[in-house]
C-alpha cells in the first residue's frame, strides 16, 4: 500500500522543542488515510506478530487489522464492538475489550470463542507474568482476569474507582490509574487483590495514560489537567511533574530509547526523556492531528502509531474518508 501524505482540515502545527537532544527530532513519517466508518478508541501493536489492531464501533462494529511494517490491510474480525485489543504471544490468542470478550487465533484472525463478562469493558492489558489478560471497566466489576490459554475467567476485582490504562512490571504486579480518584492502584496478580494505593496529591487530575519503566520501577501517569506525573512504583513517591498537551488518553515507554510518549486530543505527542532514574526532560512536542488521543508503540522499530479522524455529526461517528493511521518516528531509525 503506497504511503500518502495528507492534512486533515485542522492541519499540522509546528514542532516544539523544550529540551536538548542529540538525536534527530521525531516527526510524522506517514499519515495513511485508510478511511472507514465508525468510532474508535484504542490502537494496539502486536509486535511479535507484526500486526496493528484498530477496533471500530458503529453500525458495522469490527476490529480492523493492518500489517505493522507497511500498514497494508491484513484482515477484519467482524461483529465485535470493542474498545481495545490485547494479544498473548505464547498462546497465539487475541482478545477484545468487549461484552462478550471475543478470543481469536492471532495467526489466522479466526474467532475461537466468546467469553461472558460483566461491567462495561474499556481498557485491556496482557500480562506475561502468568499469561493472563485483564479487562478494565468503569462499572463493577472494575477488573476481570482471563486465562490467555484457555479463555476462562480467573476472577474479578473491585478497585473503588474508574480504571483507565494499566501496566505490568512483569513480576506479578499491575498498576492502574483511577481517573476519577486521583489515585494509582497496585494489584497483586497472583491473589487478584489491591496491594497498594498512591495519591497523586492533587498534582495530577484525571490521569488516563500510564506507562512503566520496569528496570527502574518508575511509572509515568499522563493526566488531562494536563501534565505527566513521574512516580516510583515501589512506594508512590512523586519524582517529577512535567507539562504535556491537553486531552491525553494513552502513554507508552520505550525501554531502548528511555523515552515516554503521551498522545493528546489537541493534536500533540509529548516526548519525555528519562535522563536518569531521577532526572526527566520534556524533550519534544510533536504536532500530530486533532483527536489523535491514543497510541501504541512498535518497540522493534521504535515507531509510535496513533489514530484520528474528523468527528461526525453524532457520537461514535466520524467522517469516513478522514480516518487515518499516523506513524511517528525519527528519520533513519529502524526503518
Amino acid at each position: 500500500m503506497p504511503k500518502k501524505w495528507f492534512f486533515l482540515t485542522i492541519g499540522l502545527a509546528c514542532i516544539v522543542f523544550t529540551g536538548a537532544s542529540q538525536a534527530a527530532p521525531y516527526r510524522v513519517l506517514t499519515a495513511d488515510k485508510v478511511g472507514g466508518d465508525g468510532g474508535y478508541d484504542y490502537v494496539y501493536a502486536d509486535v511479535p506478530g507484526r500486526l496493528l489492531y484498530i477496533p471500530r464501533t458503529g453500525d458495522q462494529s469490527r476490529i480492523t487489522v493492518f500489517n505493522l511494517d507497511n500498514l497494508s490491510p491484513a484482515g477484519v474480525i467482524p461483529d465485535v464492538k470493542a474498545h481495545g485489543v490485547a494479544v498473548s504471544a505464547p498462546s497465539h490468542h487475541g482478545f477484545s475489550s468487549s461484552r462478550p470478550v471475543v478470543m481469536w487465533d492471532a495467526r489466522t484472525l479466526e474467532p475461537i470463542k466468546t467469553i461472558a463478562v460483566d461491567g462495561n469493558p474499556d481498557g485491556i492489558l496482557y500480562d506475561s507474568f502468568d499469561n493472563s489478560v485483564y479487562i478494565f471497566s468503569h462499572q463493577l466489576p472494575n477488573v476481570t482476569k482471563i486465562d490467555a490459554e484457555s479463555g476462562s475467567v480467573k476472577g474479578t476485582l473491585d478497585l473503588g474507582g474508574a480504571p483507565e490504562q494499566a501496566v505490568s512490571d512483569g513480576n506479578g504486579h499491575l498498576y492502574v490509574d483511577l481517573e476519577d480518584k486521583d489515585l494509582i492502584a497496585k494489584i497483586d496478580a497472583a491473589t487478584l487483590t489491591v496491594s497498594g494505593q498512591w495519591s497523586l496529591q492533587g498534582k495530577g487530575g484525571t490521569c488516563a495514560g500510564l506507562a512503566i519503566d520496569t528496570k527502574n520501577q518508575i511509572l509515568f501517569a499522563a493526566c488531562r489537567n494536563p501534565q505527566t506525573m513521574v512516580i516510583l512504583s515501589t512506594d508512590g513517591k512523586i519524582l517529577a511533574v512535567l507539562p504535556i498537551g491537553k486531552g491525553c488518553d494513552g502513554a507508552a515507554f520505550d525501554e531502548r530509547t528511555r523515552e515516554v510518549f503521551t498522545a493528546q486530543r489537541d493534536g500533540t505527542l509529548s516526548v519525555i526523556r528519562e535522563d536518569s532514574p531521577t532526572s526527566f526532560t520534556l524533550e519534544q512536542t510533536v504536532a500530530t492531528v486533532k483527536n489523535a488521543k491514543t497510541l501504541t508503540l512498535d518497540s522493534k522499530r521504535d515507531r509510535i502509531f496513533l489514530i484520528a479522524a474528523v468527528p461526525g455529526p453524532v457520537p461514535t461517528k466520524v467522517v469516513p474518508p478522514t480516518f487515518t493511521i499516523l506513524e511517528v518516528g525519527r528519520d533513519g531509525d529502524n526503518s
